[in-house]
């Protein structure tokens, strides 16, 4: 991409230089112009040299490689200025070869801003709002600018590597279980077709052969309640699907009300196993604190506040307080002694931490520290020992300062994260299932 990016810069600015040695000649002049200006017209259009087969991609790496001309061109502008200054004598070349470089150089700016911002998912609103703001504020502008661009190289480069995983084993459909998964949202989230709490997670298991269906429990409940609303919801689809089975992969306070569900309400004969993730199985002991700490009135506003946007939401009967209640270390504890490992149903559990509460985002990032102090080593939610449940346990550890935070473990914020692939930690444990018959 590099090397597109320096024959577009040296397109644009052979256009100066000729301007600025040739203008006596108005037919070498008009030749040039009819040579190098289709020659720019056509890198705005096609800048980046090979073709990558996701249109989303190539649409990434066009705009990176114009940013980098326009970088680059920038550079060289500069000094054909200078060398301009120093040898002319006559100051309407250098103030016409400028106005012509502020023209050229805005084209490629904006083609090329004006696609990233459209097509570069790892940019988020954060970078999206950083460019508007720094961009007028100069060399911060470039430093931003090269950042962005930085951003949008390591994201097609990751998306393309997956494209091709993923073609590699087309057909494969190594994700093709014997019964269809079901995915169970934790505390305070439902289950949206427009915006799904499992992030890219569900299209990259579909793909590779996957058939899924969600919890579709309400956002706020007790574990007892959730659970219900879960077993109505596995009876259903094994009656109208007649698929025998579901495989339950169940994040956060979704594992709980899994294993309620199974334990307590007879899902046991319809559940082939259940995957936990990043789940409270012994609950936060920064949420007794919490509970016990906060006033009957705070309690109640914060509470009302919740349940009525919930409702708002399609909620019918939230549940704030007994929700959170209900992952406290305490309650948790007396879930465990009522709700036993049930014959027949294979638990597993998975997990990560964070590193510093700077690696998480909003509001993990603030809750990290405080659950720290009492649980110990977390996700910025649950401390890693109390993930812990079943068979096996998984923890997927941080690589360097970033670390993994519970959002992260369902792709919630969309991002693309150095040394942890998401979508396909999933695509590798549903292919295990797959292969034990599941």
């Amino acid at each position: 991409m590099l090397v597109s990016a320096l024959v577009f810069s040296l397109t644009a600015n052979a256009i100066m230089i000729i301007r600025q040695f040739l203008s006596y000649n108005s037919v070498v002049l008009s030749a040039a112009y009819a040579v190098l200006i289709p020659l720019f017209i056509y890198f705005n259009l096609r800048p980046a040299f090979g073709k990558l087969p996701v249109a989303k991609h190539q649409r990434i790496k066009n705009a990176a490689a114009l940013l980098e001309a326009f970088l680059i061109s920038v550079t060289g502008s500069l000094v054909i200025l200078i060398v301009s200054l120093c040898i002319s004598a006559e100051a309407i070349f250098c103030i016409t070869n400028s106005i012509f470089a502020v023209l050229f150089l805005s084209c490629v700016f904006w083609n090329g801003i004006l696609r990233l911002y459209y097509a570069c998912s790892q940019l988020g609103i954060k970078w999206r709002v950083i460019g508007v703001i720094c961009g007028w504020i100069p060399i911060v502008n470039i430093i931003v600018l090269m950042k962005m661009i930085s951003i949008a190289k390591r994201e097609y480069m990751f998306e393309s590597k997956k494209e091709l995983l993923n073609s590699g084993r087309q057909g494969s459909m190594i994700c093709r279980t014997r019964y269809p998964l079901l995915l169970v949202h934790g505390v305070f989230f439902r289950d949206f077709e427009h915006f799904n709490y499992w992030g890219r997670i569900p299209k990259e298991l579909e793909r590779n052969g996957a058939v899924i269906f969600y919890g579709d429990q309400q956002s706020a409940l007790s574990v007892a309640d959730s659970a219900r609303e879960l077993a109505d919801r596995i009876e259903r689809l094994v009656s109208e699907k007649g698929c025998g089975k579901v495989n339950i992969i169940a994040h956060s306070k979704g594992g709980l009300d899994s294993r309620w569900a199974i334990s307590k309400l007879g899902c046991d004969k319809y559940v082939a196993s259940l995957t936990t993730v990043n789940t409270p199985h012994r609950g936060c002991k920064f949420a007794d604190y919490l509970l016990s700490k906060a006033g009957e009135g705070l309690r109640a506003k914060v509470s009302g506040a919740y349940n009525s946007a919930a409702r708002r939401l399609g909620d019918t009967e939230p549940d704030f307080i007994a929700a959170v209640t209900d992952l406290t270390a305490s309650a948790c504890e007396k879930i465990n002694s009522d709700c036993p490992d049930m014959e027949g149903v294979i638990y597993k559990s998975i997990g990560s931490r964070s590193v510093t509460a700077s690696a998480g985002r909003f509001p993990l990032n603030l809750s990290y520290l405080l659950v720290n102090h009492f649980d110990g080593p977390n996700d910025g939610l649950v401390s890693v020992d109390s993930m812990v449940w079943g068979e096996s346990f998984t923890e997927y550890k941080p690589t360097g300062s970033r670390g993994i935070s519970h959002g992260d473990m369902i792709d919630l914020n969309r991002e693309n994260i150095d040394g942890f692939d998401v979508r396909e930690t999933y695509v590798q444990l549903v292919s295990e299932l797959a292969q034990k018959g599941l």
